[in-house]
């Protein structure tokens, strides 16, 4: 599991995710929370592409998630989508296979 864990996080860095980290970004203005620990792939997206739907651009979205999949799946999502992810880092220092990550998501304006 901890092999799958660093696997994981090679590909956010992959995705050019900021080397800020959550609790030292205070710049940062969060004003949109979103909570998809409980939730399983596709419903983890859905929510999280819901809720950018809902964003003004330039928005800031956290969202909380667990699981190998949406660690996975969400941020490369959203990246697909156009928008900016702006940090994933664990909660704690527990067990990564059970920890929860904080994902911040920046809304971009739209390209045409």
């Amino acid at each position: 599991m901890l092999y799958k864990y660093h696997m994981i996080c090679n590909q956010a860095n992959n995705m050019n995710i900021n080397d800020q980290n959550i609790t030292g970004s205070a710049d940062i203005s969060i004003s949109h929370h979103l909570d998809i620990t409980p939730e399983t792939c596709p419903m983890t997206f859905v929510r999280t592409k819901l809720l950018i739907e809902k964003m003004a651009p330039g928005d800031v979205a956290e969202v909380r998630l667990k699981g190998a999949e949406p660690l996975e799946n969400v941020p490369k999502s959203v990246t697909e989508m156009g928008h900016s992810v702006l940090a994933l880092d664990a909660e704690d220092g527990g067990d990564p296979g059970d920890a929860v990550f904080r994902l911040l998501i920046r809304k971009n304006e739209p390209v045409y």
